[in-house]
């Protein structure tokens, strides 16, 4: 198993973000499958880097391969991996991951939701990998086990936003 280097990273969101499916997410003690992804980039009018660069969104225009953590909806942590080149304003949402290791952490985390409910959501995901603000700009660990992304992944348009919804910028594993 190696960790992706940063020139994986260092392409287009919407090339990184089907790559990313089935790579390993590990975190504080927890490990997941990536399955479902999201790309935005600084053309797209959902994307937080859209208007420029704020405090807020500083580290989707810093060098790739890092982690963009922002807090929404007064409740929830959103975690991304930012993307392109320095100055790009790209990044992948991490929509959700399937459990592999430090099960049990998460699920205390998830307050003992069930398995498959662990980290299937973006705030789910970074709540089970106890992702907060002072996560924001650490290097990301993502890694190859040799498990390939899928040859047809699901594309379709992405969720929970109102504007450029319809981009088929949403990536999934299919079920087997």
């Amino acid at each position: 198993m190696k960790r992706l280097p940063i020139a994986f990273f260092a392409r287009d969101a919407t090339v990184v973000a089907p790559a990313l499916l089935n790579k390993r997410l590990v975190a504080e003690g927890c490990a997941g499958r990536i399955v479902e992804v999201e790309a935005y980039t600084a053309d797209d009018p959902a994307s937080h880097s859209f208007r420029g660069r704020t405090a807020r969104n500083d580290v989707m225009f810093g060098p790739p391969g890092r982690l963009y953590v922002y807090f929404t909806y007064g409740m929830h942590h959103c975690a991304n991996v930012t993307t392109g080149c320095d100055g790009d304003g790209q990044a992948v949402l991490l929509r959700a991951a399937l459990p592999l290791e430090g099960v049990e952490v998460m699920r205390a985390r998830r307050h003992d939701r069930p398995d498959r409910l662990l980290a299937n959501g973006p705030g789910k995901l970074a709540e089970a990998f106890a992702f907060g603000l002072g996560h924001n700009g650490r290097l990301a660990e993502i890694y190859d086990d040799g498990t390939p992304p899928p040859a047809d992944p699901l594309v379709g348009p992405r969720i929970g936003i109102t504007r450029a919804a319809d981009w088929p910028r949403r990536y999934r594993v299919p079920p087997t």
